[in-house]
Order: C-alpha cells, then structure tokens, then sequence
C-alpha cells in the first residue's frame, strides 16, 4: 500500500471531509471519538501492521482515530499509521493536554506546518486549573493561527464546540525556516505534507517519489521546538505549584516506599472483587442458581423431545459437554461475570491515571526480567484475557521484550475467568495450600524471565511513560470501555466454546477421551498423581484455558492433587485464541517454541511439586 494512501483500506467518499483526531496517549481521544461518531464505528487492521483504526460517520463526513503518537514519522507502527492518516486529512483535531502543553504541542505545530487545517481542542481544563497554569486561550489561538477549544470531555464540556469549529477550520502558523526548499519539493511531490516528510528525513515517504530524504529533521525539530516554547511562555502562566494532596498522593504512589503498599491494597482490592464476591457470590447465583439450576434443565427438556437421550444430537446439543448446556453455562454463568467484573477494575484503574504509575513503580523489578514497566500494563490485562494482553505487548519498545512478555503472559499469567474458578477450587482448601500455588507461579515467573532475559540477545528499553493527573473516574467512561469489552469477549469466546465443546463430544462419543487419557496416564497419573480423567481437562484447556479449569470442577481429588492440577492447569499451554494472536503478532516458529514451552514446563514443575508434597 502506497505511504499515506488510506483509501485501500477505508471508503470514503469523494465529496466527504475527511476529518482525522490525532493527539498524544493518554489525551482523552476517545471520548472525542465516540462523541463525533455514536455507537456506529468500523475498525479494521492497517495493512502492513498489527494495529487497528477506528473510523466512523459526523453527518456526511468521515471521522478517522489514530494511535496516540508524539510526532509524524516512521519510528514505528503507531506513528506510521498516524503519519498516513494524518497526511491524508482534510481537517485534523488535535486534542491537546492542557497540563502538559510543552510536550503535546509539538505534534501540534508539526501538523499546522504540514499544511493542514486544525482546531485545537485543549482538553482537561479542569486539571490544568487545579494545578495553578493559566491559559490565555485567545493567546494561544493567536500564536498557533488556529482556533483553540477549551474542553473537559469527561464531562461533556467543550466537545459541541470543536464540532461547530470543524467546518471553519485554519491552516496554523507554519514554523518552519526553508520554505524555499519546501516550495521545491512540492512542485515535484505534488503536495506539502509529505514534502516536509521527505525534508524531514522520512525514507518510506521519500521512496514513494523517487526521491533522497533530506538530512533536515535535526534542524527542523530544533525550530519547532524553540517555536513551540516561545508559544508556552506567551500563552501560559503558572499562578501556583499546585501542590495539593492530589499532586503529594500522586507522587506518593511512584516512590517504592509509599508506592508498594498502594499496588498491594490494589492488587488486594483485585482479588476481593474479582476472586470473591464475583467468583463466589455472583457466579454462585449465575452458574449454580440460574444456568445450572434453571437453564440447563430446560434445555435438556426440549432437546429430548427431538432427540433420544444418549444419541449423538442430544450429547452435542444437551450433554454434559453440549453446546447448549455446557457452552453456554461457562460462557454466560461462569466466565462473563468474571470479565465484567475484572474489566470494571481495570477501568477504574485506567481511568484514575494509577496504571501508569504502576508501570513506573515496578519498572526495576521488571528490567532484571529483559523487560520495563511498561510491561506491567500486558501483565495486568493478562489477568483479564491473555488474548488481549498479548496484542498490547506492542507498547514494549522491542521484539526481544515482547517475546518475553508473551513467553510469560502464556506460561504463569491466568486469565480472569481461570482466575475465578482457581480462586472457587484453592479457597476452600485454606491459607498453606493457596500460599504453595502462589509461590510456584511467581517462582515459575521470575525464572522464566530471568532465564530468557540471559539468553535472548539485545537490552531491555528504557521506560518513557507519561503520568496523567489522578482523577475520580466517570462511571459512564467506565461503563462504556466494560460494555465493549465484554462483548468483545463473547463473540471472541461463544464460537470457540461451542467449538471445543462439540470437539470433547465427538471424542467422548467415540472413546477417543478415554484413549487419550489412558495414552496420558503415565504422565497424569504416574508423574502427576492425579486422577486419569484430569486429562480431559488439560484438552479442554487447549480449547480455553478456563474451560481446562473448569473441567477440574468436577473430580474427587485430595487438597494436594488439587493444588499440582491448578498450578500444572495455569503453566499449561495458551488456549487456541492466545495462540492464533500470538502467531499474529509473532511467527509460526516464536509461537510454537512458546507452545511447546509452556506444556514442557507445566508438567515438569506440576510433577515437581506432586512429588514433592
């Protein structure tokens, strides 16, 4: 696909304004789009990439996202989908961070020199107020040459107004010095956007015309940062330090000594939510009283009327392992409750600025497993759905540290609805056995990690993060991320448990389980010391790793085959889903090694400790 062409991948139609939000991460963006497009959105994957647009329709226009970026370049995937949606706009809004406008208007002044109309919406207000900075919004808007917004979108202000300011949208204040040579590589280029790409040293752009990159991005980066400051210092005033509590807890929260007990009382708060009131108390009422107790028994009441009880339908349809029955129990009782419950968490979490200072918090710890803090945020969506946490490994800033980090969300993370039903089967069981899981799974961890860190070649990155401003979460913004995101999980989650449901009834069906377990039994019941029909759980556990867990449920074993099935079902191999991402995001030979990897390990440590107690 041609460099900023992104016609192959979006239709747009030929009269339609195409207006595009670009701004740096954390900025707020997505509420500007949601506001701008409604419910009805597209999203696809950018050829040549791992990464997705968002696309969507205010009035007759096209309204384009991009991933938050603080420059227009090719430095890597984010920004060379940014530069070629942002190259080929007709109107951008730039949503711009009000506390930290040195850093944000940078992209800002890239895009006014790149020629394009802009509006300027300059979000968090509120912040910027609290915090003791005046911004003289006239002033500004002087300087930039484009109309500048004051919004505050967590609460609606602002966001009619940048709407209203699309249609009369201005080209800025270019602050660039070689305009001359500009002018020159326009007339061949055909346009001054990827003119300034070319003299700014961008060789995708440069090799599209048939042109030598010029060696001006230094000079040119230089200027507009100077340009950019002169623009603070005019249009800001800071009238105090804003040193309030919100600030001293922020900085609290970073520092190891006052920040540790912080992400232990989150991480604590994690496991009572999650681990019990949902795992025990809700889904006790969803799986137990209503699918359990209710449902399944009306299903098998129908389904007998067609089919004979013990036939090949009524097993795939209203067996113990029916797609009907079974299918729709774990993905409706057990599992959606626990997502719901895990990602409500998250957004609190998200919302509230804490992820990223958690990031920050354990960044050093994370460097002696060839990682950085920013791996913790993949780690924690990993507790969620280690599908998902997979793709956001692309926020690490290399493929060793993301072969890493998927090695590990694969092998020791368990996903929230395994979670629950981990959490369900170890409580009972008291304090010594839930401490023996524990301590494998994060000794399992930090030498996987450590190991992997010795042999892969290169370093870890340094950690770049930025530290949004604490603030009460929107329960709307909140409810709104869970609502998508559980919905994501059923139709990613229904079709494979329908899938390996029908899979385990065929082979029940025609003794293929009972071959498999007997194969296995060496293994499972000789080295593991468990019960031969916990194989049946290890090949659910392909399908869904929490499906694995589940078929656990259900056998009559000790306190301590309980505790080695768990640990050895969570090392376990990634289910299917995970493994097609990863395959995605990697390669057939990274992601079968990490396969291979994890089954090798899970038995071996999950024999260890059978042995051992």
């Amino acid at each position: 696909m041609d460099c900023c062409d992104i016609s192959h991948q979006i239709d747009i139609p030929s009269d339609a304004t195409k207006i595009v939000l670009a701004g740096n991460p954390n900025v707020g963006k997505s509420i500007f789009f949601n506001d701008f497009t409604g419910v009805y959105v597209d999203v696809s994957n950018y050829p040549g990439t791992t990464l997705e647009i968002s696309s969507g329709k205010y009035k007759d226009n096209i309204v384009i996202d991009t991933p938050g970026v603080y420059g227009v370049s090719s430095f890597n995937d984010e920004e060379t989908v940014a530069r070629d949606v942002i190259a080929s706009a007709d109107v951008v809004v730039n949503i711009v961070d009000a506390v930290h406008l040195e850093r944000d208007l940078f992209l800002t002044q890239q895009i006014i020199d790149m020629g394009i109309p802009v509006v300027v919406a300059l979000n968090m207000m509120d912040e910027a107020k609290s915090q003791g900075l005046d911004v003289d919004i006239d002033k500004l808007s002087e300087e930039l040459g484009v109309a500048v917004i004051p919004t505050v979108a967590t609460e609606g202000q602002g966001l009619a107004e940048v709407k209203d300011a699309v249609t009369d949208a201005q080209v800025g204040h270019s602050s660039l010095q070689q305009e001359d040579e500009l002018e020159d590589l326009i007339a061949q280029v055909g346009n001054r956007p990827e003119a300034l790409l070319i003299l700014e040293g961008d060789e995708n752009i440069a090799a599209k015309h048939q042109q030598e990159p010029r060696e001006l991005q230094e000079e040119i980066y230089k200027q507009r940062r100077e340009r950019v400051n002169e623009v603070v210092d005019s249009a800001v005033e800071i009238k105090s330090e804003g040193n309030n509590f919100k600030t001293k807890l922020a900085q609290w929260m970073v520092k190891p000594i006052t920040g540790i007990p912080f992400l232990l009382l989150a991480l604590y708060g994690l496991y009572k939510f999650v681990g019990v009131f949902i795992a025990q108390t809700v889904v006790g009422i969803t799986e137990g009283t209503i699918f359990v107790g209710m449902y399944e028994p009306l299903v098998r009441d129908v389904i007998s009327q067609v089919f004979a009880s013990g036939s090949l339908g009524y097993k795939l349809l209203a067996g113990e392992f029916g797609v009907l029955t079974m299918a729709v129990t774990y993905t409706f009782g057990l599992l959606l409750p626990l997502v719901i419950g895990f990602y409500l968490f998250l957004s609190v979490l998200e919302d509230s600025g804490y992820l990223p200072r958690v990031a920050t918090l354990v960044d050093r710890i994370l460097t002696e497993l060839g990682m950085n803090g920013r791996a913790i945020i993949p780690m924690l969506l990993g507790f969620g759905c280690v599908t998902m946490a997979t793709i956001t490994t692309r926020v690490l800033g290399s493929k060793r540290e993301r072969i890493i980090a998927i090695f590990l969300l694969g092998l020791a993370i368990p996903c929230s609805a395994q979670l629950g039903v981990i959490v369900g089967l170890i409580a009972p069981l008291g304090a010594k056995f839930f401490l023996i899981y524990v301590g494998v799974l994060v000794a399992v961890y930090v030498l996987a990690g450590t190991i992997l860190n010795k042999v892969l070649p290169g370093q870890s990155t340094d950690l770049l993060i930025d530290l949004p401003p604490l603030r009460i979460p929107k329960f709307k913004n909140i409810f709104h991320k869970t609502y998508i995101k559980s919905i994501s999980f059923i139709k990613e989650a229904g079709p494979i448990f329908a899938l390996g449901a029908i899979i385990i009834t065929l082979m029940e069906h025609f003794g293929m389980l009972v071959a498999v377990q007997d194969a296995v039994a060496p293994i499972t019941v000789g080295w593991l010391e468990l019960p031969k029909e916990a194989a049946t759980a290890f090949i659910m556990g392909i399908v869904r790793r929490d499906f694995g867990a589940a078929g656990l449920t259900d056998l009559a074993m000790t306190p301590v085959q309980t505790t080695v099935a768990l640990i050895t079902i969570t090392l376990f191999v990634p289910c299917i889903a995970a493994m097609m991402i990863m395959i995605k995001e990697r390669n057939w030979t990274e992601s079968i090694a990490i396969w291979f990897g994890s089954w090798i390990t899970a038995f071996v440590v999950g024999g260890i400790v059978a042995q051992i107690l």
